[in-house]
């Protein structure tokens, strides 16, 4: 600052007035820091565990601004013979930790049990028996999770204890339903076919509307690029645009959902933009676009597995995915991002032994790509 011509400046004013200026800015930015976090909807940061939700889980990720956690419903699981009854026991206790702690549950629909099909990628549309129980079994999701289901009624506070559950006193249903994954790669899907998918797609939508009629249906997540091609895989914007072809499929599903593992971020933006541009190409601008997958290992041998980077790379690719995400949200329309992993897994994919934020284990090892998290998410590294 320069003194004007006859005037005396006092020094110890000037560095009252250069604190106050320096507080302030600090205040600034301390609100200004959560507030693009703040900005976006409450559960747009989701993650993908590979493990069994603990409570302790369900805190860690509560305090890092993590909303939603994204949750298989394997059909074969659930009911593993034709007369049995559904065992809902263990997605009975994801729901239960999530909703203890405010989390919403993004639920996937797959896997045709072996009563049905020698494998569990055959989607079940073959036959009236396979169709029928594929309903039965859709419907019977929703009205155990859905508003009013069966679990949240065994939960209530008033007869829990009597129930042997513990109590939820804020229920929080799903109100989102995915169907399928992948069904564009062969892993999850085989013959990869948009026609066969876009049957499945109608019987579940039909399904899943007669028990609640305010639900939201999301499409399969597309794995961005598949290697495989002809009946074992197809990219994705292909998929989508040949599912666009047919006729009437717009009104069987609210949102699109995009898996774009990618070397780079670079790719990823790539792959993003072309199923936003595919949904534009189809006059569907109003369709919500999901990522219900995404990241990087911290292995570093992108030779082996071209979505491993390094623990510092794993960090910087998240950082630069989610930075084009969030400046790009209204634009892409898109609602809500998962990263997987949570937690390393050894042997479940080639690159699940180094995708999740901590290492494997039941302590919280974090890697470098939490801390990065963290940030992005406005929340806190530890409850």
């Amino acid at each position: 600052m320069t003194p004007a011509p006859g005037r005396r400046t006092d020094p110890l004013r000037l560095v009252r007035h250069a604190k106050t200026t320096i507080l302030l800015l600090a205040i600034a930015a301390a609100l200004l820091a959560p507030a693009a976090a703040q900005a976006l909807p409450r559960a747009f940061f989701g993650i993908g565990p590979q493990t069994a939700l603990t409570n302790t889980d369900a805190a860690y990720m509560k305090a890092g601004g993590i909303g939603s956690i994204r949750v298989p419903i394997g059909w074969a699981g659930v009911q593993p013979t034709e007369k049995g009854s559904y065992e809902w026991s263990g997605i009975d206790a994801a729901v239960e930790v999530a909703a203890r702690r405010g989390l919403t549950v993004l639920p996937f629909l797959y896997g045709t049990p072996r009563w049905l099909a020698k494998e569990p990628t055959t989607l079940p549309i073959d036959s009236g028996r396979a169709r029928k129980a594929w309903i039965a079994f859709a419907e019977a999701a929703v009205e155990r999770y859905g508003p009013g289901g069966t679990f949240w009624a065994e939960h209530e506070p008033a007869v829990a204890g009597v129930n042997y559950v513990p109590a939820i006193p804020r229920p929080v249903p799903v109100r989102t339903w995915q169907v399928w994954n992948e069904a564009n790669f062969f892993y999850f899907a085989y013959p990869v076919s948009p026609t066969r998918y876009a049957r499945l797609l109608k019987l579940t939508y039909g399904a899943i509307k007669t028990v609640d009629p305010s639900a939201k249906v999301l499409l399969s997540g597309l794995f961005g690029n598949p290697d495989e091609r002809g009946k074992r895989g197809m990219d994705a914007s292909k998929f989508l645009a040949a599912l666009y072809r047919v006729p009437g499929i717009k009104s069987y599903f609210d949102a699109v959902a995009l898996h774009p593992y990618a070397f780079h971020v670079e790719d990823l933006e790539a792959l993003t933009e072309e199923i936003r541009e595919t949904i534009l190409e189809n006059h569907d601008a109003g369709a919500g676009l999901y990522i219900t997958e995404m990241g990087w290992g911290s292995q570093n041998d992108p030779s082996v597995v071209a979505f491993e980077q390094g623990l510092q790379g794993q960090a910087r690719e998240l950082r630069k995915a989610y930075g084009f995400l969030i400046a790009d949200r209204s634009r892409l329309n898109l609602k809500a991002t998962y990263w997987f992993s949570w937690k390393d897994v050894q042997g479940d994919c080639n690159f699940c032994d180094s995708v999740g934020l901590f290492r494997e284990g039941t302590g919280f090892r974090p890697k470098p790509a939490w801390r990065a998290f963290v940030s992005l998410a406005g929340g806190r590294l530890r409850p």
